[in-house]
């Protein structure tokens, strides 16, 4: 593995052992806190598995982000989608972005 890079330890009998060494610490603080990074994008740019990641965060304390997915339309600011909604209409804007109006509605009050 790269420079930087620990094994993670396990119990004997507690799984699949993992398959090469983990990055440090401070490079998973790095690109997972810091960055925001995914484990997935993680493993990727590392060339390693996403499991040796997943473990590595457990093991150095590195608390899990929620499984939920983040809106795209975070991305846009927030004036010009209301200006597009009272222009084009919540159904309009949302079909020219490609997303279900319900899903447009939602986000603009729970901005509020």
């Amino acid at each position: 593995m790269t420079e930087g890079q620990a094994p993670i330890t396990r119990r004997a009998k507690a799984g699949r052992p993992p398959s090469g060494k983990a990055p440090s610490k401070k490079i998973l603080l790095r690109l997972y806190a810091k960055e925001g990074k995914s484990i997935r994008e993680i493993s990727e740019a590392l060339n390693c598995s996403k499991d040796i990641i997943a473990r590595a965060l457990k093991a150095y304390g590195i608390e899990a982000r929620t499984r939920v997915r983040r809106s795209g339309l975070a991305k846009y600011d927030r004036e010009a989608l209301e200006s597009s909604v009272r222009t084009k209409g919540v159904r309009g804007t949302a079909l020219e972005l490609g997303v279900n109006a319900s899903t447009l509605s939602r986000f603009l009050r729970s901005k509020g």
